[in-house]
């Protein structure tokens, strides 16, 4: 494999660390991490690759022009892996607009600061241009949900979106595609389920019930608890990005899935059960579930077919929902003074999109 630079953007969180990790720790590329640190971006999930000779970090802002042209001519990028995005739905609900200025005017800044770069490129060296990818990475929410029971998002599958997350997400996806039609510009777009796993910020269902259930608060699930989400491990995801990044085909998208539809009480069930069995206590880690008022608009039932990935590109999760659980749980377990810093900082378990 060619030793190549990664400009990943928003490498500090959930999904952009586990990239940046699996980047240094299985590859030879070298990996530039871009974030603003914002509350959700924490360079302690990146301790472990930190003093790694091939791994860059750089504070700056997505939605600053100057900055990204800037960062372009001085990294000199193979592949943009473009993952920073505000990506709370309870969060876009209480305040839409900051994820309007991210993720839209946020990504057709990098959009241009890329376009330029790779005109240069094409001035420069035909080749390096020819092989140059920018990667965006979205959500399945953009979809909206399911109706029918055995339905699947396909790559087809008409847009929809339901929050002003998913809304601005959706936006984001229509100007990387704009990009590639109007001026060439190689680009690639996935769409991924629900990720779990180790480093996830605990405002997210799976953390938040296991930190909730630790300190014996309540356990909060939205309506009935019947809304289902295919659920993806995030070093998993992270291992299908990379491969579409650099195996993808220009102008594709591709549908990331973990095969692993569970109801949200499913799932918080699961959770207690291995609780009790790895941290027992007298009284049933169950008995905190608690059914609060549902989420506007909350979106029924997503499940991703992401056949298309494992047919042209080889792609399959090596997790089970069972493994990967257990896996964060335990990682969760082993990690407390990396979310108790976490918790220090603003976010305090309180529910929110309660507008």
């Amino acid at each position: 494999m060619n030793q190549k630079t990664f400009l990943v953007t928003g490498g500090a969180g959930f999904i952009g660390s586990a990239v940046v990790r699996e980047l240094i720790n299985n590859t030879s590329h070298h990996v530039i991490n871009v974030d603003k640190l914002t509350y959700a971006g924490n360079l302690e999930s990146l301790t472990s690759v930190d003093n790694n000779e091939r791994y860059t970090f750089i504070q700056a802002d997505i939605c600053d022009a100057r900055a990204m042209q800037q960062l372009f001519e001085d990294v000199k990028p193979d592949v943009v892996m473009h993952l920073a995005a505000e990506s709370h739905v309870d969060r876009s609900i209480d305040g839409p607009a900051e994820f309007i200025h991210t993720n839209v005017v946020g990504t057709a800044v990098l959009l241009e600061a890329a376009r330029g770069y790779w005109k240069q490129l094409q001035q420069q060296s035909a080749n390096k241009a020819q092989q140059f990818r920018f990667h965006h990475i979205s959500t399945d929410e953009v979809y909206g949900d399911l109706e029918g029971v055995d339905d699947l998002f396909t790559e087809q599958t008409p847009y929809a979106p339901s929050s002003p997350y998913s809304a601005s997400k959706a936006s984001s996806d229509h100007l990387v595609r704009a990009w590639q039609r109007t001026y060439g510009l190689p680009t690639l777009v996935t769409n991924c389920s629900n990720n779990y796993g180790p480093y996830h910020f605990p405002e997210k269902l799976i953390p938040l019930m296991i930190l909730n259930a630790l300190s014996g608060r309540a356990l909060p699930v939205y309506g009935d608890g019947q809304q289902i989400r295919d659920w993806l491990y995030v070093e998993d995801h992270a291992r299908a990005l990379i491969k579409v990044a650099s195996e993808g085909q220009v102008g594709e998208t591709y549908n990331i899935g973990g095969h692993n539809e569970k109801a949200n009480l499913t799932v918080v069930e699961t959770l207690c059960d291995l609780l009790q069995e790895l941290v027992p206590k007298e009284a049933s880690y169950r008995e905190l579930i608690t059914f609060v008022t549902d989420r506007p608009g909350h979106d029924v039932r997503y499940a991703i077919d992401a056949s298309k990935i494992e047919r042209e590109l080889g792609w399959t999760p090596q997790e089970t929902f069972e493994t990967g659980l257990r896996k964060t749980v335990e990682w969760y377990l082993a990690n407390e003074t990396w979310w108790k810093r976490v918790q220090d900082g603003s976010y305090k378990g309180e529910r929110l999109g309660v507008s």
